[in-house]
C-alpha cells in the first residue's frame, strides 16, 4: 500500500539552513571571543544595540534584540554587576528604565567587534556582493513576514525593517 504522506527535503529545507548557519556562528563566537570577557549571546546583543543605539530603554533594548523583556532583565542586572552597562530611571517616566554602555563596556566591545567582523568575512566569503544583498534583504523580509503572521507589532520589528529600508536606499545609491 502507498501511502501519499508528505515529503521534505531538509537538505533544501530554509529554517534548517538558517539554524545550521546560525548556530555555527553562536558557537565559533561564543567560544572563541565571548567567552575570553565573560559574555554571552544575549549580553553581546545588548552591548551592540547599545553601541549602535545610544542609551534607550529597556522596553526597546528587548525590541531591538529579539530577547523577551523578563530574561532581558536577568541579562541587564549582570551587565551592571560587570559595570559594562548602567540603569537607570527615565527622567520623563519613573516606570521606565534606561540602559546606557559605561566606558567599561565600550572598551570590551572595541576589543570583541573586530572578532565579529572577522568571523562574518569568513562565512561570507566567496559569496558575491549582490548575492549578500538579496540575502540580506531576503531575511529581512521573511522576518516581517513572520513577525507579521505572529502578531508581533509594528514597534517592535520596526528597527530591522528601517534598516532594511536604509539598506536597499544606500544600495540603489551606489548602483
Amino acid at each position: 500500500m502507498v501511502t501519499n504522506r508528505p515529503r521534505l527535503d531538509f537538505s533544501e529545507y530554509l529554517p534548517y539552513l538558517i539554524n545550521r548557519v546560525g548556530w555555527l556562528l553562536v558557537v565559533d563566537f561564543g567560544q572563541n571571543t565571548l567567552a575570553r570577557h565573560r559574555l554571552s549571546i544575549a549580553m553581546w546583543r545588548v552591548l551592540a544595540v547599545l553601541a549602535n543605539d545610544g542609551g534607550q530603554r529597556q522596553v526597546d533594548v528587548a525590541a531591538r534584540t529579539s530577547i523577551d523583556v523578563s530574561t532581558l532583565s536577568r541579562v541587564v542586572t549582570r551587565l551592571v554587576k560587570m559595570g559594562l552597562v548602567t540603569r537607570t530611571r527615565s527622567a520623563t517616566n519613573n516606570r521606565e528604565v534606561v540602559v546606557r554602555l559605561t566606558p567599561k563596556g565600550a572598551a570590551v566591545l572595541a576589543r570583541v567587534i573586530p572578532h565579529a567582523i572577522a568571523l562574518e568575512r569568513r562565512a561570507i566569503a566567496g559569496v558575491p556582493a549582490e548575492d549578500l544583498r538579496v540575502v540580506r534583504r531576503s531575511l529581512r523580509r521573511m522576518y516581517q513576514n513572520l513577525a507579521s503572521s505572529a502578531g508581533i507589532s509594528e514597534r517592535t520589528a520596526a528597527p530591522l525593517l528601517r534598516r532594511s529600508a536604509a539598506s536597499a536606499a544606500s544600495s540603489s545609491r551606489r548602483r
